[in-house]
């Protein structure tokens, strides 16, 4: 008679913390069945995040664990994903065909944040998520070219806009309805009215996250993203030096105060390694983005190395992630997101959609 049963499972599944969503899987609630038929063993796992690049390692961890029970012959896991909408600021509810809208910042220019944005865009679709991109920088729309997207979307109502599509990813910019060289010559009021109108008016096919890019610092396009626009998260880009940090740490606050979750910070630039020789230096300083998410109790997403190829390769219009998939710059880009949407998967989720409407009629 075996002593296997789904508690002794369980307890044994607990004993391995996945490291994304840095809690065990019985936990976060991700286990859907446990199975027993003698001494075989399945295990059903729902994961709230995509996870097309580590699902092998999660069952090959969950199979360890409950091996070493008495009695288990034979362990089969199940892994699947399931992505849900998650809980937005009190006052807004979420927009019609998209899940969940993560905010991409950064509290001053030049840190690679639209570099970050596009790679952790095309990360999540490459780890099986449905995925959009809206380019927020009015002033400074760089997403066309970085997806190497030519040509200007559809209206089939002539009301509303059909996204742009570029390596399976829908994507809107100002940059698609203007010339490239074209310089935006507007007050902040038609900035911020024009951000709404690409959010609100283009048809948005059933996306699992909307990635918004949005402009540098902490400014009126910023604080209508934050106050009129349902964000479930955001995720701060910065370098290691002392002057971006400074900034980026306003960033953190502004979303703070606004009530929208910062799921991590990403650091750019924080190690050049020399093409030629090897040689590794920390150009912009050193451990900036750990000391900062630690003073802030959020989690360090990841580091993303000083590399020429990112930047040809985002300047050709076909992202790292893209253009080289295996390659160790691409694997970490797909960590951020991983992680990314595994912290927002432990937010609290959103339940407007399951409620009826009460209508009070007088008869």
């Amino acid at each position: 008679m075996s002593d296997l049963t789904q508690d002794s499972v369980n307890e044994a599944i607990k004993g391995y913390v996945e490291p994304h969503l840095e809690k065990d899987l019985v936990t976060a609630k991700a286990i859907k069945t446990i199975g027993i038929e003698g001494g075989k063993v399945s295990v059903s796992v729902e994961l709230g995040f995509p996870a097309k690049g580590c699902m092998g390692d999660i069952s090959a961890a969950i199979q360890e664990k409950v091996r070493t029970l008495p009695g288990v012959e034979n362990v089969e896991v199940d892994i699947s994903s399931k992505i849900v909408a998650h809980s937005v600021q009190k006052s807004l509810k979420p927009i019609d065909n998209i899940k969940n809208i993560i905010a991409v910042a950064s509290g001053k220019g030049g840190v690679g944040k639209s570099t970050t944005a596009v790679n952790l865009a095309l990360a999540l679709a490459e780890e099986g998520a449905k995925v959009g991109v809206l380019d927020a920088d009015i002033y400074g729309p760089s997403q066309p070219r970085m997806l190497g997207i030519q040509g200007k979307p559809e209206s089939k109502d002539g009301k509303t806009l059909e996204p742009m599509e570029g390596y399976g990813m829908q994507a809107m910019s100002i940059g698609f309805l203007i010339d490239e060289e074209t310089p935006m010559i507007w007050r902040g009021p038609m900035v911020t009215q024009a951000l709404e109108q690409l959010l609100n008016d283009t048809n948005w096919d059933g996306l699992d996250y909307l990635v918004v890019d949005l402009p540098p610092g902490t400014g009126d396009t910023q604080l209508t993203l934050a106050q009129k626009v349902p964000v479930s998260g955001a995720v701060i880009v910065t370098t290691p030096q002392d002057i971006a940090l400074l900034d980026a740490r306003k960033g953190l606050k502004m979303f703070e105060k606004v009530e929208v979750p910062v799921l991590g910070i990403v650091e750019n630039m924080s190690i050049h390694i020399c093409s030629k020789c090897g040689h590794e230096e920390h150009i912009f300083g050193q451990g900036g983005g750990s000391s900062m998410a630690a003073q802030y109790s959020v989690d360090l997403l990841g580091a993303l190395p000083l590399d020429i190829r990112i930047r040809e390769e985002t300047d050709g219009g076909k992202p790292t992630v893209v253009a080289e998939p295996e390659s160790r710059i691409s694997q970490i880009y797909r960590e951020i997101a991983r992680k990314t949407a595994a912290k927002l998967s432990l937010q609290a989720k959103d339940y407007a959609a399951k409620f009826p409407n009460i209508v009070i009629q007088n008869n």
